[in-house]
């Protein structure tokens, strides 16, 4: 339970560093933008259960599989695209961490 909190909270606050460092004249737009990003997260309604705190969300969700994180990278150099990719990558890091702890 307080791994899932910390996880969690995380999703919010690593957005608001990057936010402040590397786009510290609009943090907040950016901040929001990376926040809303958490929507690829309704993939997760299309598991059974939908929320189980022991599994790897990476390579079992679709929009949190190999090609998608790669889509979400090249997605990084298109301007319009950036601030939403940085959000994304960020969300699959995390994941990404959350993995190695419920290993």
């Amino acid at each position: 339970m307080l791994g899932t909190s910390v996880h969690l909270l995380l999703h919010g606050l690593v957005p608001g560093v990057v936010a402040r460092v590397l786009f510290q004249d609009r943090w907040k737009m950016a901040w929001l933008v990376m926040v809303v990003t958490m929507v690829v997260d309704v993939d997760h309604l299309l598991a059974n259960p939908i929320f189980d705190p022991d599994r790897c969300g990476i390579g079992f969700h679709p929009l949190h599989s190999g090609p998608a994180i790669v889509a979400y990278a090249v997605a990084v150099i298109v301007p319009v695209l950036r601030l939403p990719s940085v959000g994304l990558l960020i969300h699959m890091a995390l994941d990404g961490f959350e993995c190695l702890r419920v290993s």
